[in-house]
């Protein structure tokens, strides 16, 4: 894998020379969008105590899975966005290497997964909220807190390139020394076993085999592994994007995954029955360690660090998302084009797209009040929706690779390409269909496959707006040039 320089066919970046947006943000502030949008401990924190009861300790070797798969994924992206660097990642990206059709639905997919997972991110900071302020969580003061959390997020984007990248490089130092700390003291002073247990399941696959266990417990790293794309979100505010950008999707794998195996194996190492974990006796066990290990003082300097996670991981997939709409309204891809292109040049960003990109989420809180179990049933889509607008994208990228596309961007893979790519993609598949699986039997057959079924209804949903509106035709922007022959017929 090389990094080489652009040859004299190169193509020129579409719109770029006439981006309104400002180049303002730095190599380690892009690095840190990223790394706050993946954010190790908002993943881990979320989904420790679940994934441990699944599957018991050795579920933390779902990080490394998940890693090595996401890291081809990532270098794929690299390829593109140093040839492609438009704001809106996946949707232009697509675009340029397939067409307009598959480039609409690649960004419905992706914006309607980025929307939930900021409900979900938010929603998730409301237990924490309630316990560094010492209140009684319920379903209202979760709801208040989200939104509060989700209005914060925005003022903070609406303050320009220079804020949000501030606020990245805030919560990516917060993030990583809380995390480092925290492992640290839990290490030295509240550990009650060796490595030994991370092969040991304790019961938790009973008498049948380990791995559909393991599966099952594997979402933790699925979850984990997703972020690195918001440094190509951003494409047209940082300077040298090319160089830049794929440098800081790699370094967001490196470091965002290390960190998270860190926390995951620390909290592990420091819970002192497992097995009450999977039985459902301790059904909360991050909060325990922390105030066994941390005493009530500490454990709440503990969640402030938190919810500056949770904070910096909301605003950047906001600004994520907002990047996305206004791609999208700037191609005349969605209906409110017109408003939602519009763009502040005080603040260089896009005010009605990230509007939309608080609303939206706001609005899905507000319906778990409608319903016990509705947030669960529309995020369940979430992770499903990344890995299934990335994997489009992985394999617009093969299809145009096939055809003749030959990458002329800063980054380069060279004769690795087209093997790395088949390896995206295959590990795309498996994780999908693992994502959907139906696990629970026991429960009537909607919930069973909620997860699916929530995937076709936004896929469904997107084919009809998509053929009764049109909107995918119109707009002059480049689609399909990536592929040589395609590009000269268009």
């Amino acid at each position: 894998m090389t990094a080489g320089t652009p040859d004299s066919t190169a193509d020129a970046v579409p719109g770029e020379e006439n981006s309104e947006f400002r180049k303002e943000m730095g190599p380690w502030a892009n690095f840190a969008l990223g790394f706050t949008y993946l954010s190790p401990v908002v993943s881990t924190y979320t989904l420790f105590g679940t994934a441990l009861a699944d599957g018991g300790p050795p579920m933390i070797w779902a990080f490394v899975m998940a890693g090595c798969g996401q890291f081809l994924v990532a270098l794929v992206f690299g390829e593109v966005v140093a040839q492609y660097p438009v704001a809106g990642g996946v949707y232009p990206w697509a675009r340029r290497l397939w067409g307009k059709r598959w480039a609409w639905m690649t960004g419905w997919v992706y914006m309607w997964a980025l929307l939930v997972t900021i409900t979900s991110v938010a929603y998730g900071a409301g237990p924490y909220i309630a316990i560094l302020l010492g209140f009684r969580p319920t379903v209202h003061t979760t709801v208040l807190c989200t939104i509060a959390l989700i209005v914060i997020s925005v003022l903070i984007n609406y303050a320009g390139t220079k804020a949000l990248s501030w606020a990245a490089l805030i919560g990516f130092s917060a993030e990583l020394l809380g995390a480092l700390v925290v492992g640290i003291i839990l290490l030295t002073t509240h550990r009650f076993h060796g490595l030994g247990v991370l092969f040991d399941d304790y019961g938790a696959s009973g008498d049948g085999s380990y791995l559909p266990v393991f599966l099952g417990a594997a979402i933790i790293g699925f979850y984990q592994y997703y972020g690195f794309e918001a440094c190509g979100d951003v494409a047209e505010e940082v300077k040298h994007p090319g160089k830049v950008i794929p440098k800081a999707m790699r370094r967001t794998i490196y470091v965002g995954g290390a960190a998270a195996t860190f926390t995951c194996l620390t909290l592990l190492l420091a819970v002192v029955d497992y097995r009450a974990v999977i039985s459902g006796k301790d059904t909360d066990p991050v909060v325990r360690v922390l105030f066994d290990a941390l005493g009530e003082a500490g454990a709440r300097t503990v969640m402030a660090v938190v919810l500056i996670s949770f904070l910096s991981c909301t605003i950047s997939l906001q600004a994520a998302a907002g990047r996305l709409i206004y791609s999208y309204a700037r191609d005349e891809m969605i209906i409110g084009h017109r408003l939602l292109r519009q763009f502040s040049s005080a603040r260089a960003v896009p005010p009605y797209a990230l509007l939309v990109s608080a609303v939206l989420p706001a609005l899905i809180a507000v319906g778990s009040l409608i319903s016990e179990d509705a947030l669960t049933k529309i995020v369940s889509f979430a992770i499903l929706g990344i890995y299934a607008s990335f994997q489009m994208v992985v394999l617009a990228a093969l299809r145009a690779r096939l055809k003749g596309w030959k990458p002329s961007g800063e980054y380069r893979l060279g004769r690795w390409g087209l093997l790395v790519n088949v390896g995206a993609l295959a590990y795309g598949i498996f994780a999908i269909v693992n994502i959907a699986w139906p696990r629970t039997p026991e429960v009537p057959w909607y919930d069973n496959w909620i997860v699916l079924l929530s995937g076709g209804t936004v896929v469904g949903a997107g084919l009809v707006y998509m053929f009764t509106t049109h909107h995918y035709g119109r707009g002059d922007a480049p689609s399909g040039n990536a592929v040589p022959d395609e590009a000269d017929t268009a």
